[in-house]
């Protein structure tokens, strides 16, 4: 059955994005209840959208919806969800991180049909893409509405894409640094940027247009024998790019797996 009253509890930046995604027009949900833990955003999103309603608490949220988000910070996640009562049978979506499912299911205390989720920020646009475990026709059919959604088979295809979300900031930071390295060398303020990322987003186009072809073999055609982009992948290499990255991918991938 698809999903028609949802209910988040927890109202920061996730649950900003899911709620804009979802209620974008045309609407994929008839009332979004959420709870009143961050009164600025929570008010915003009422005043954004009629469908939105602030419940008097968490426990209302679990009352007037079909389907319970829980997005709250991990730190609190135990002393939040452990004072709820949730009902025998209810659809539960989990999207904080780093918590297993046996923990989450200890902590609820009732017999919920309990899925994982990574959403990113870009769900708002409805251009997420959104690891869920175990998969589930319903929490498939809403992410596919917000972008694209990828069922996992087992948990460790599940820890394993929650360590490749780890990779945003750095994605980042990489254009950042190539920006702020033009404008060092007496670009215009700004020029930098705007010529990145669009160069960037091209790239990613191509991975997704491409994607009968190795990222491998992609790269390979970028990079022209003698040519610069030869040069720099070469220089990255010999820097130590790729081990860097791979070992900063091992760490995160042992944090998510012990917790």
């Amino acid at each position: 059955m698809p999903v028609d009253k949802i209910g988040f509890i927890g109202t920061g930046t996730i649950t900003d994005a899911m709620v804009r995604g979802l209620l974008s027009k045309p609407a994929a949900v008839s009332r979004a209840t959420i709870s009143p833990r961050n009164a600025e955003i929570a008010q915003r999103l009422a005043d954004d959208f009629a469908e939105v309603a602030i419940a008097s608490d968490n426990q209302a949220v679990i009352d007037a919806s079909e389907m319970i988000v829980l997005a709250v910070r991990p730190q609190i996640a135990k002393e939040v969800v452990s004072g709820l009562t949730f009902k025998e049978g209810q659809s539960v979506l989990s999207v904080i991180a780093a918590i297993n499912r046996r923990t989450l299911l200890e902590w609820i205390a009732a017999d919920v049909h309990l899925v994982q989720a990574i959403p990113l920020p870009f769900v708002k646009d409805r251009e997420g893409v959104t690891a869920i475990f175990p998969p589930d026709a319903d929490v498939s059919a809403l992410f596919s509405l917000l972008g694209t959604a990828v069922e996992c088979e087992t948990r460790k295809e599940y820890d394993l894409l929650a360590a490749a979300s780890s990779l945003m900031s750095t994605v980042l930071k990489i254009m950042d640094v190539s920006a702020a390295w033009l404008e060092e060398q007496g670009l215009a303020k700004g020029k930098g940027r705007d010529y990145i990322a669009p160069l960037f987003a091209s790239l990613s186009q191509t991975a997704l247009r491409s994607n009968t072809i190795p990222l491998e073999a992609l790269s390979g055609q970028f990079a022209t024998t003698g040519g610069l982009n030869e040069q720099v992948m070469a220089d990255f290499h010999e820097n130590g790019g790729p081990d860097a990255l791979t070992l900063a991918l091992d760490r995160v991938l042992t944090r998510i797996k012990g917790a």
